[in-house]
């Protein structure tokens, strides 16, 4: 017999939420696994927020339906706090308490005995990295470490699913890499359902699906390895004084270009031969000729136009 498919986490059908009359998340569909790790994509405003805020009741949804852990938004909201971890953008912690002292306050709000507390914090602590720091106080911590609390502290209760809003915003680089690299030990030791929204695409990368979202609507979605597979074998970036002339002049043997200021962009199947032999056709007439390979920055900046089969939501 095939394995039985994964319970759904969340689940959602026209999910709408209007603030007068901006429209900030457009008839929201999605599936998503329980175990799944699953990011929703876009630049600021593009609706990333307000999906999340509906899916953990903070906010009602101005019409359509959303299921999180089994449980309607609109009618058991206490029932889904009760089974997901959220992480905002905005740390939650108290800087005046010790780093223990915090998970003590965010596990006596769940419910949990002391001892669960102790019990299940000191499990997280190792996890992410704090294991030395569990008496220190939250101001003496660095931003990459008080993040990783934060994330602690939305774990304390073992939620089913947890909810990540731009987690990484405001750190540098080796604090970023650091965060993924608990989350990652946190999903192999859990099993945990993850709901990410960031606009760093390169965190999404080892998502198992993701979500293109532009203007509160899904543009496109799917593994984030075939979309970038999708793309073709490599992205052409021509930079030129004249990028408009250049895009109708490739047209025809290129297909259709995205042009940023003076730089023009193809998406190619061709031989590395064929493009070396086009390099040195145009070495006269531009500035810099290269390619490499696509990755999701390119699916993000490719989303909105007519791309080859790309598998478009609808």
């Amino acid at each position: 017999m095939p394995p039985a498919a994964a319970p759904i986490a969340i689940e959602t059908s026209a999910l709408t939420k209007r603030y007068g009359d901006t429209l900030a998340v457009d008839a929201m569909d999605l599936s998503i696994a329980a175990g799944q790790f699953f990011g929703l994509l876009g630049p600021n405003g593009a609706g990333k927020t307000s999906a999340i805020h509906m899916l953990s009741t903070l906010i009602k949804p101005t019409s359509g339906t959303a299921r999180v852990a089994g449980c309607d938004v609109a009618v058991d909201p206490l029932q889904i706090r009760a089974r997901i971890g959220v992480v905002f953008q905005e740390l939650a912690l108290d800087r005046t308490l010790s780093v223990a002292e915090n998970l003590r306050f965010a596990g006596l709000l769940n419910g949990m005995s002391r001892a669960e507390i102790k019990r299940r914090g000191e499990e997280l602590l190792e996890i992410f990295g704090l294991g030395s720091k569990r008496d220190a106080p939250v101001a003496t911590l660095s931003g990459g470490m008080r993040r990783a609390l934060d994330i602690v502290r939305g774990l304390i209760h073992a939620p089913d699913i947890l909810f990540l809003d731009e987690p990484t915003s405001g750190l540098d680089l080796p604090g970023r890499r650091a965060i993924w690299r608990y989350i990652a030990q946190l999903r192999a030791a859990h099993g945990i359902t993850v709901f990410l929204t960031t606009h760093y695409l390169e965190e999404a990368s080892d998502c198992d699906q993701v979500a293109f979202l532009a203007l509160g609507r899904i543009k496109l979605r799917g593994d984030p390895r075939a979309l970038v597979e999708q793309l073709g074998r490599h992205v052409l970036e021509i930079e030129t004084d004249t990028p408009a002339v250049l895009a109708e002049r490739l047209n025809a043997r290129l297909g259709e270009a995205l042009v940023e200021g003076d730089m023009v962009q193809f998406l190619c199947n061709q031989p590395l031969a064929e493009l070396s032999a086009l390099q040195v056709e145009l070495a006269e007439s531009v500035r810099a000729v290269r390619w490499r390979r696509p990755n999701l920055n390119d699916v993000f900046m490719w989303v909105n136009r007519p791309v080859g089969d790309l598998r478009r939501a609808a």
